[in-house]
């Protein structure tokens, strides 16, 4: 199988390296500690970018994102827009009332649970 995988935390330091304009915007909210909407508002023009510049319908894995609820939302969109779908998700823990975790879990979409970190 060729999946991509695609880390945000990944795509962010490549573009702070690359010294793009989301890169310096991303490289200052983490200087200033900046507020999640602000750092949200970055992860998705950044994951836009590689979103919209893949081949569509390649298979790929995203790690970490989307990791709020509008995130989840938005990435919905982009998914429609292409005529794509998400064919399973994996969430922390099953039982967690986590707001994307529910919105998954709702849909039919999240497969199991990833143990949580020691």
């Amino acid at each position: 199988m060729n999946i991509e995988h695609v880390s945000p935390a990944f795509l962010v330091q490549q573009e702070i390296s690359r010294r793009t304009p989301h890169g310096q915007q991303a490289e200052l909210a983490i200087s200033r500690s900046a507020s999640s909407q602000n750092i949200d508002r970055i992860h998705l023009a950044i994951l836009r970018k590689w979103f919209w510049a893949r081949k569509p319908d390649a298979g790929f894995l995203l790690e970490g994102f989307p990791a709020t609820l509008l995130q989840a939302l938005v990435f919905d969109e982009w998914l429609e827009a292409r005529g794509e779908n998400i064919t399973c998700c994996f969430g922390p823990d099953l039982q967690n009332a986590d707001p994307v975790v529910t919105y998954y879990r709702t849909q039919g979409l999240l497969f199991g649970a990833i143990p949580a970190a020691a």
